[in-house]
């Protein structure tokens, strides 16, 4: 089905959000390959862009690109932060699936029909990995991998055993559980990813690792001993807003219900 045509139906089979800051250069390539690849797949798609606080012509290139294609649509947000934009275009999102997707698109698009039915039926959460044997990391620097380990081991320590690689860009949740986690999300910056998989175990979801190819951007945004530092110190904030409960459903007057075991 042609891309242009995939807003007719009121609830996409699948939402494609992408948080982007200061990404005039590499957004128009990744556009059009999200757009080839569209035009080949039966379902209908559309793609959220949320812009967060950038300073260069993100905006004013999503907006020239959207009136050719209807099927993306832009979201501005004044103040930077990954998990902020993320949030933001999770919940505006109208799709069945809705994935997260990096401004590099440094995994093929074309593995996102694995983090769809009918290899996701049952889960809740797909979240790619980038480790295990039917993984491929191309052109990654051992140093930056050496880090992203111990990076991923702080993780599981701290607080969220059983994942090889949280961080990894790419995810997917069920209608249902985005606008049921993403209500409750509150970590503005890179901890966002660790924040949502922390609450979805504790709440019960069902949540698989898929293997991916994913390439090294050299122009990554990743600072290798600040980010892990503010990950230390984010976990713990995760940890102490689940013990007051700040985690909890909101009940329908849209109060937060009783604190959390």
């Amino acid at each position: 089905m042609p891309a242009s045509t995939q807003t007719t139906a009121a609830t996409p089979h699948l939402s494609i959000i992408i948080p982007a800051l200061n990404e005039e250069r590499r957004l128009p390539p990744t556009l059009a390959r999200i757009d080839d690849f569209l035009q080949t797949q039966p379902f209908t798609a559309e793609i959220v862009i949320v812009d967060n606080g950038s300073k260069d012509a993100t905006a004013e290139y999503v907006r020239r690109y959207a009136e050719t294609h209807p099927e993306v649509r832009l979201i501005q947000l004044a103040e930077r932060g990954k998990g902020r934009a993320v949030k933001a275009g999770m919940l505006a999102a109208r799709g069945d699936h809705r994935f997260i997707c990096d401004a590099d698109l440094s995994m093929p698009i074309e593995e996102v029909v694995k983090f769809l039915p009918p290899d996701s039926d049952g889960y809740s959460i797909n979240i790619g990995t980038r480790e295990g044997p039917e993984a491929r990391r191309i052109g990654e620097p051992y140093y930056r991998h050496l880090m992203g380990r111990i990076n991923n081991l702080i993780i599981k320590i701290m607080g969220l055993p059983g994942f090889e690689d949280t961080q990894c860009g790419f995810k997917m949740f069920s209608r249902e559980t985005a606008e049921d986690l993403f209500d409750v999300q509150r970590m503005n910056g890179i901890g966002f990813d660790v924040e949502l998989l922390y609450i979805a175990k504790r709440r019960g979801y069902t949540i698989r690792e898929v293997p991916i190819t994913w390439y090294f951007d050299p122009d990554s945004r990743m600072r290798l001993v600040q980010d892990s530092l503010n990950m230390l110190r984010e976990i713990w904030e995760i940890r102490q807003n689940w013990k007051k409960g700040l985690y909890a459903r909101r009940s329908p007057d849209g109060a937060n219900s009783p604190a959390q075991p």
